[in-house]
């Protein structure tokens, strides 16, 4: 069952000044995460506005907005193959089985082109929680 579904949108133009100052990368964003790339270009802003706007769809999907959660404590990884997935800091994980349930499944694409980058998440509920339908999470 869906429990939670969360899309955000970000100007990839936005996060040249994150990546020139490099402290709100920092702040924002998981270790695993940072750019590793050779320069501090184009490419490195669309890595960023990606991973922000996931963050921010997460937040949605999860119903609570940013209250509650730590953005360093959740980032997004890309299996073998190149798809992305979230990994969850403990409390992140915790948060996200009290509200949707254990062994909630969260799924995210990812995208940019020019000017935006766009995430969209899907949390699925294995028993069954639904934020959705009543707009109430019980527990």
């Amino acid at each position: 069952m869906i429990y939670g579904i969360g899309c955000d949108i970000a100007e990839v133009a936005r996060f040249e000044k994150w990546v020139e100052s490099g402290s709100l990368c920092e702040r924002f964003f998981n270790e695993a995460e940072q750019w590793t790339g050779k320069a501090k270009a184009r490419a490195s802003w669309e890595h960023y506005a990606a991973r922000f706007a996931a963050k921010e769809a997460f937040s949605k999907a999860l119903g609570t907005g940013f209250s509650g959660l730590v953005l360093k404590d959740f980032w997004v990884v890309k299996d073998e193959a190149g798809k992305p997935s979230f990994a969850f800091a403990p409390s992140v994980q915790a948060l996200l089985d009290a509200r949707a349930g254990a062994g909630a499944r969260v799924h995210l694409s990812l995208s940019h082109e020019k000017s935006f980058a766009i995430a969209y998440v899907v949390i699925e509920s294995k028993d069954g929680a639904s934020g959705a339908s009543t707009g109430e999470i019980s527990g």
